[in-house]
């Protein structure tokens, strides 16, 4: 019996191992290795590798990975400075009435930056222009890391906040073609198609991200 409960006791810590190391980092801590701007090229040096951080300092446009996902987890610490507006984008394409388009999961200033004042599915967490984040969800304030966190499974997305599943939405359900007609996707033809790169977004603001990692699911 002893011998039965150390070999269960041993794969399931084979187990965990193995589940752990399926997580991959997307950022070095070093490096912008795997991202482009939007033309394939190099990041402009305003996004800045500072002691394992990656900071968008001064103007430098989005940058994107060079890796296409489909089905994911993705994790990552972020914080804005105070005012600021940023974003990470998923299933980005190119499209040719529409420019470089992704659903985004939007990171900004909900008491100061504007745009979080247009309506709930602008503020943080939300998916962008679609659908609403909770109200209760549990954000901090620009200037203190926020943890988040994407869970993408058979076209069923979900966007925690700091623990919290901030907001869900099913792709392949009736609802979906009616938020995405009510907005400013409406006349983007096939917009979110199932998979495409990520992005993360200069909207002109201070932004920083850390610990970018990412598990690609069946």
């Amino acid at each position: 019996m002893k011998h039965i409960l150390l070999t269960l006791a041993l794969l399931s810590t084979l187990s965990a191992a193995r589940a752990e190391s399926e997580w991959v980092p997307l950022l070095d801590g070093k490096t912008l290795a795997g991202w482009t701007d939007a033309k394939g090229n190099p990041p402009a040096p305003g996004w800045v590798m500072e002691d394992g951080v990656l900071h968008r300092k001064e103007k430098a446009g989005d940058i994107i990975s060079v890796k296409e996902f489909s089905n994911f987890e993705l994790e990552w610490d972020w914080k804005v400075a105070e005012g600021a507006n940023s974003g990470l984008k998923y299933w980005v394409k190119a499209f040719p009435k529409g420019g470089v388009l992704g659903i985004e999961y939007q990171m900004i200033d909900d008491e100061r930056h504007p745009d979080a004042h247009k309506g709930d599915n602008h503020s943080t967490a939300a998916l962008y222009d679609i659908k609403a984040a909770a109200p209760d969800k549990a954000v901090k304030p620009a200037g203190e890391w926020n943890h988040s966190r994407i869970v993408i499974k058979n076209g069923v997305i979900e966007h925690y906040l700091n623990g919290k599943l901030a907001v869900s939405a099913d792709t392949k359900s009736p609802e979906w073609p009616e938020m995405i007609a009510k907005s400013k996707f409406k006349k983007v033809e096939g917009f979110a198609p199932g998979n495409g790169k990520l992005l993360l977004q200069d909207h002109g603001d201070e932004v920083w991200f850390k610990d970018i990692k990412i598990k690609e699911l069946p």
